[in-house]
């Protein structure tokens, strides 16, 4: 691709903010017919158009919704050179975009991503839950800078991202303190018959866990299921029975929800990845982020 004009790249980031060619020119102050021929230059130079028909409006292409991503950033920090240069601020945040799978437990989320939330690090975390695929999609197309899964890239997904192993966590079971004498005494086999609040079938944890309570000659009763890890917790918390989760983070949940650790499954282990768009890591929050993740929580 071509050196882009930023007077067109303006023009059209305007009209994507705007939703149409007429209020964009009413705030660019130039006629309708001067847009549209900026925006036919700047899809040739892009070798794609940006906008297609959305009944009277105009909606982003893909290849627009990629552009608008990036003219998003070069016009922030135009706009914070200004401020900088005028006095009128020291130093804005910049944003990190963070997706989460949905899978991982929120506390080991935000343990992950702690370090960079000092202010001295002037980094704003944007936070996006979802399915790994979804968010590995949103990677691609440069609207996450990183994401944080408990899986590795699925093979076969054509995307360009790279895996960054972090750790990995045994799991630990947990109930309310009144009933952790009765579990504790004869772990794992108390767990026989124990109600039990677990992860739903299609996480790889649940499907882990299921091993391991065959190779234990165990049956728990399962009385509930959780796509949402955090759910599951408060559920455990209340009393409605015996609950997993990541060793990693026990002080954690007996401070936050009450609960007490009653023995683990060493075999059972959680494992943590962070997923970038790059092989060589630049960004300083992400370098920061993974390295600190290793060292700190789960000491590898």
């Amino acid at each position: 691709m071509r050196h882009l004009n930023y007077n067109h790249l303006h023009y059209f980031w305007t009209v994507a903010n705007e939703g149409s060619i007429a209020r964009a020119a009413e705030v660019l102050h130039l006629t309708p017919q001067t847009i549209s021929g900026q925006l036919k230059l700047l899809d040739e130079r892009v070798g794609a158009p940006l906008f297609q028909r959305a009944g009277r409006g105009l909606s982003l292409s893909d290849t627009g919704r990629l552009v608008k991503h990036y003219a998003d950033e070069i016009f922030s920090l135009g706009s914070e050179l200004s401020l900088v240069v005028g006095g009128k601020q020291t130093r804005a945040h910049s944003a990190l975009n963070v997706g989460v799978v949905n899978s991982i437990p929120k506390l080991i989320a935000y343990r992950v991503m702690e370090p960079v939330l000092s202010a001295e690090l002037h980094t704003r975390v944007v936070c996006t839950e979802g399915q790994l695929e979804n968010l590995l999609a949103d990677l691609a197309v440069h609207r996450l800078d990183l994401v944080i899964s408990d899986r590795t890239i699925p093979v076969g997904m054509n995307v360009k991202a790279y895996n960054h192993p972090l750790g990995e966590s045994p799991i630990s079971f947990f109930t309310k303190p009144a009933t952790v004498k009765r579990y504790k005494s004869d772990f794992p086999k108390s767990l026989d018959g124990a109600p039990m609040l677990l992860p739903t079938h299609d996480s790889a944890l649940r499907r882990q866990l299921d091993d391991w309570f065959k190779q234990m000659d165990i049956e728990p009763l399962i009385v509930s299921e959780f796509e949402d890890s955090a759910l599951l917790k408060v559920f455990g918390a209340a009393g409605a029975g015996v609950f997993p989760a990541p060793q990693a983070i026990a002080p954690e949940i007996e401070r936050m929800y009450g609960a007490r650790a009653i023995g683990a499954a060493e075999d059972v282990r959680e494992t943590y990845v962070a997923i970038s768009p790059e092989r060589r890591l630049k960004h300083p929050a992400v370098v920061d982020i993974i390295a600190k993740a290793r060292e700190q929580l789960f000491h590898s």
